[in-house]
């Protein structure tokens, strides 16, 4: 049975549009859907996230990524490096894209950020692992390393405390493989709109408040919509909660385990019928930070 539900999700995907891989934690991986994100933190950032999905489920996805970002010493330029290995089924996609960002100051506390983003995609469907009643179908070919370019754009605007993100990360819309000129596998393009606010909770700001929203839009998918709310407290513990319209709840936590280091792991529970066959999904990450004498983080934050 779970192989069943497995191959009805593959040909759902396949058949309409294929969005991007999603993050519970998005807030900490912002860069992998905007440009304009890079070097915003002010020291160079590595990033690494695991994300298994729908746990149980006989080759459900599994996304992989790691990512660099830093401004270029003391200038308005920032630069960031990014891989995400993303497979579901006999489909495994890696996705190499540097980002270029250009910030300039709009208020003593707010910068406005500009990005570019460049993308190299390769893309590999192992039919060995489908099985179909047609064996010389030209539908279902090996595809190996098949090799699309992409550009993308965004803008970021953020303070400290606050942003307001809008991007879209893959400009060209392309088909990983056609049927007599029919696009079988479509690369559907992404519009994001993203925004959060940090509130003090108390005059000592021992606690902190961060509500948050992602909005995401793909042409022949529902509207994906996260909520979600984290409470930091005493700048090193991390909790809160997510919800995933029609989708999923989350459960998120960090720790900031010293100044360079912070480690994070969220859960989602699926609210659709998908819950039946799997255990949930987890993501688990691991960011290390730089300092240099350009460095300035005035106060740690969610993103």
């Amino acid at each position: 049975m779970k192989k069943l539900v497995l191959i009805f999700m593959f040909f759902s995907v396949v058949c309409t549009a294929q969005q991007d891989a999603q993050f519970t934690q998005y807030m900490y991986n912002t860069i992998a859907i905007n440009p304009a994100y890079a070097g915003s933190r002010g020291v160079l950032s590595i990033f690494g996230l695991y994300r298994t999905q729908w746990v149980g489920l006989d080759g459900a996805p599994e996304t992989s990524t790691f990512s660099i970002n830093t401004p270029l010493n003391n200038s308005k330029l920032g630069l960031g490096v990014s891989l995400v290995n993303d497979k579901i089924g006999p489909t495994n996609e890696n996705t190499l894209s540097a980002d270029l960002s250009y910030s300039i100051p709009t208020s003593e506390d707010f910068k406005l950020s500009f990005g570019l983003k460049a993308t190299a995609n390769l893309f590999n469907l192992d039919i060995s692992k489908l099985s179909y009643e047609d064996q010389n179908d030209p539908q279902f070919q090996d595809l190996n390393n098949k090799f699309t370019p992409n550009v993308g754009a965004g803008v970021y605007w953020h303070s400290d405390k606050a942003y307001i993100g809008l991007s879209v990360p893959n400009f060209i819309q392309t088909n990983r493989y056609n049927d007599n000129d029919i696009a079988i596998f479509k690369d559907k393009i992404n519009y994001y709109f993203m925004a959060g606010y940090v509130f003090n909770l108390d005059h000592l700001e021992y606690i902190k408040f961060k509500p948050a929203l992602l909005t995401k839009m793909v042409e022949g998918a529902p509207l994906q919509v996260d909520l979600s709310g984290n409470f930091m407290f005493n700048d090193k513990f991390v909790v809160g909660l997510a919800y995933r319209w029609s989708a999923s709840v989350s459960a998120m936590a960090g720790f900031q385990v010293s100044k360079s280091m912070y480690i994070g792991y969220g859960y989602d529970h699926e609210t659709t019928n998908l819950r039946r066959y799997s255990s949930g999904s987890h993501e688990i990450f691991l960011r290390f930070e730089f300092f240099n004498n350009y460095s300035r983080l005035t106060s740690p934050r969610f993103f």
